[in-house]
């Protein structure tokens, strides 16, 4: 199932922030840029994508356009998975609610952890710190959803804080949610992003499998 999970999320708990024709669906812009096939290699489920969007950012093993589609950014990243690891609640992490997006924003805006828009925060439950002043300094949340997995994502630090251990603490906090309900916690990272990688295998994530983050456009 986490193979393609974003499939799986919008064919399933989270079927209701999907725009869906046959067999592509994309989360609605203001949630998430990323689009799903059934099957990658199947060229209707690509004329199908092409019926609700015209840009759509996947997320697989390995993925190559059909007809009428021409990738145009590609990263490459792993997949991380928390089958054996234990979560941890903070006491200093907050949940963040709608009221809280527009300092969200801010932060992701300087911290980069990747795609966050808007309505993000209603995928899942977010956490965050904020230092003495009340200013939020790291965040982290839940995003893709499936039947006994939910994916830890938008982990960031503000950079004049890093290097204090608050990513750790609220991917643990996180996942520790997940956990509580029966879930498993997987996560996505970056290939290059070196750091992050041992950080999450020090909190007891596992190399599943290497990824692609691809964009592509309809031609």
């Amino acid at each position: 199932m986490i193979d393609n999970p974003v499939w799986a999320a919008l064919t399933g708990p989270q079927a209701c922030f999907a725009e869906a024709a046959g067999n592509a669906a994309r989360f609605l812009p203001e949630i998430a840029p990323f689009a799903a096939l059934s099957d990658t290699s199947d060229p209707s489920a690509w004329r199908d994508l092409a019926t609700i969007t015209d840009y759509a950012v996947l997320v697989g093993r390995s993925i190559t356009p059909h007809a009428g589609w021409e990738q145009v950014e590609v990263t490459s990243g792993v997949q991380m998975i928390g089958q054996s690891m234990s979560g941890v609640e903070d006491p200093e992490a907050v949940v963040l609610t709608e009221k809280d997006v527009p300092e969200m924003l801010d932060l992701v805006a300087r911290a980069q952890p990747g795609p966050f828009l808007k309505r993000t925060i209603d995928l899942g439950r977010y956490l965050g710190i904020r230092d003495d002043g009340g200013r939020l300094i790291a965040m982290g949340g839940e995003r893709f959803r499936m039947p006994g997995w939910t994916e830890v994502s938008a982990v960031c630090t503000d950079p004049a804080f890093r290097g204090k251990g608050l990513g750790a603490r609220l991917t643990l906090a996180v996942a520790a949610g997940i956990l509580a309900r029966g879930e498993l916690p997987f996560l996505h990272a970056v290939h290059d992003n070196e750091n992050a990688i041992r950080l999450y295998g020090r909190l007891g994530f596992t190399h599943s499998a290497d990824v692609v983050f691809a964009a592509f456009r309809k031609v």
